[in-house]
C-alpha cells in the first residue's frame, strides 16, 4: 500500500515486556505508530535472551516478532533520572502501555493519574494478569496458570477424569495482545472525536473469558458447565470429530443433514440416516435442518470409526471437499506452513523483517489490506538504540 498508515503521526511509549504488552504495541507498530520501547539497560526484555540460535545477537527472531517497527529507549524507571525522563517523553506522547503488576508503576510516578497530569488526553492501558482490582490483582501470571484457573484446561482433553491439558501455545498472551491493540485503536478514533484521553484495563482473564466465550456465556446465563470434547466439534454433531485413518488422522465437520448424507456415502454407512436408534430422526428430517443429533454417540462413533480406518485420511479430504463436507488432514505447524507456501491453496500473507544481515519471516497480522505491498520492514532495535536521540527530543 502507498497510503498514510492509519496510525501514523501517533505516539506510544510502551514500558512492556515479554508477549501480552509488546503484541499489542506491535500492533500499533505495524498501524504506522511511533513505538517507543523502554527497557531495562540491564538486559533489556526478557524475550531479548530467548535465542534459537547462533548468530541472533540480542534482537533474536522471538523478540523481533514482537518488536519489529519499534524503537528502544534503555533507561532505569527505577532511577529518578530514569522516571523523570519518562515523564517528561510522556507529555508528547498519545498511547502509554504498561504491564506490571498493578501498583508497581505507582511507585516511580508513572501511573495513570501522574501521566494524565502530564498529558490530560493520554490513552493509558495496562495489561496485566488479572485486572487492577481485586485481591488477586497482584499476583503474577503466566499463560498455562491462567489457563488453569479459568477452566482452559479442563475444557481439554477426551474424557472427564483426564489430567488437565493446556493449550500447546501461549494463547491468553496473544489474545490480551490483540484486545490491547484493539482497545487501543478505538480509543485513538474516540479522542479524534471528541478529545478525550481513556484508561484501558487489559488482562489475560479477561482474553481468557473472550477465548470461551460461547460456553462462558453458557454457564453465566444457565450454569451449563462445558464438557471436555477432545477433538470433537463444538456444534456437538456426531460427525463433528477427528479420526484415525491408515495414513494418519483427518478432522470432519459434517453438521448437518445434508453434509451428513454426503458423508455417510462416500463411507457406505447410508443406513444411519434411517437409524432412529443412531440419530433422531425427527430432527434429521426437520425443514431448514439443524445440526444432526445423535441418540447413541457411542454406536455412531464406532460406524465412523471403523469406516476411516480403512481409508487414506489423504484422499477423504480432497473427496469430502469436493462434495461440499468440511474436512482436513490433521498436519504439524511446518507442514502446513510448507504446503501453503510451495502451493496455490491459499495465499499466505508473510510479512518479512530485515534484521541486520537476516531477514525475519512471519505470518502476518492475520488479515491483509487488499493492494498492500510485500516489502521488507523494519526490523526490531538494538537495546537502547534510539535512547540519546529522544532524550535530546527527537523522533
Amino acid at each position: 500500500m502507498t497510503t498514510k498508515l492509519p496510525l501514523a503521526g501517533i505516539r506510544v511509549l510502551d514500558l512492556s515486556h515479554v508477549i501480552a504488552g509488546p503484541m499489542a504495541s506491535f500492533y500499533l507498530a505495524q498501524f504506522g505508530a511511533e513505538v517507543i520501547k523502554i527497557e531495562t539497560p540491564a538486559g533489556g526484555d526478557v524475550m531479548r535472551s530467548s535465542k534459537a540460535g547462533p548468530g541472533e545477537g540480542d534482537t533474536p527472531t522471538g523478540f523481533v516478532s514482537f518488536n519489529a517497527g519499534k524503537k528502544s529507549m534503555a533507561i532505569d524507571i527505577r532511577k529518578p533520572e530514569g522516571h523523570e525522563a519518562v515523564r517528561a517523553l510522556a507529555a508528547s506522547a498519545d498511547v502509554f502501555i504498561e504491564n506490571f503488576r498493578p501498583g508497581v508503576v505507582a511507585k516511580y510516578g508513572l501511573d495513570y493519574e501522574s501521566i494524565k497530569a502530564v498529558k490530560p488526553d493520554i490513552i493509558y492501558c495496562s495489561v496485566s494478569g488479572y485486572g487492577q482490582q481485586g485481591d488477586w490483582s497482584e499476583r503474577g501470571a503466566y499463560d498455562h496458570v491462567v489457563q488453569a484457573l479459568t477452566g482452559m484446561m479442563m475444557m481439554s482433553g477426551d474424557s472427564a477424569d483426564a489430567p488437565p491439558l493446556k493449550v500447546g501455545f501461549p494463547v491468553i498472551d496473544v489474545a490480551a495482545g490483540l484486545l490491547g491493540a484493539l482497545s487501543v485503536v478505538s480509543a485513538v478514533h474516540q479522542r479524534s472525536r471528541d478529545g478525550t484521553g481513556a484508561r484501558i484495563d487489559v488482562s489475560m482473564v479477561q482474553a481468557a473469558m473472550t477465548l470461551m466465550y460461547p460456553n462462558a456465556s453458557a454457564f453465566l446465563t444457565q450454569r451449563v458447565e462445558p464438557q471436555r470434547v477432545g477433538n470433537r466439534g463444538y456444534t456437538g454433531s456426531p460427525t463433528a470429530d477427528t479420526y484415525q485413518c491408515n495414513d494418519g488422522w483427518l478432522s470432519t465437520a459434517a453438521n448437518t443433514p445434508a453434509q451428513f448424507r454426503k458423508l455417510t456415502k462416500i463411507l457406505e454407512l447410508e443406513h444411519l440416516c434411517e437409524d432412529g436408534n443412531a440419530i433422531d430422526l425427527a430432527a434429521f428430517n426437520a425443514p431448514g435442518g439443524g445440526f444432526v443429533v445423535a441418540r447413541d454417540m457411542d454406536y455412531v462413533r464406532q460406524q465412523f470409526n471403523a469406516a476411516f480406518a480403512q481409508r487414506s485420511a489423504r484422499d477423504m479430504e480432497e473427496q469430502l471437499n469436493a462434495v461440499g463436507v468440511p474436512a482436513a488432514r490433521v498436519r504439524r505447524l511446518g507442514e502446513f506452513l510448507d504446503e501453503v507456501e510451495s502451493g496455490s491453496h491459499l495465499p499466505l500473507p508473510v510479512r518479512s523483517y530485515g534484521q541486520g544481515d537476516r531477514t525475519i519471516r512471519t505470518p502476518g497480522l492475520g488479515f491483509t489490506y487488499v493492494g498492500e505491498d510485500s516489502e521488507l520492514r523494519a526490523g526490531a532495535p538494538s537495546l537502547g538504540q534510539h535512547t540519546e536521540a529522544l532524550l535530546r527530543g527527537g523522533r
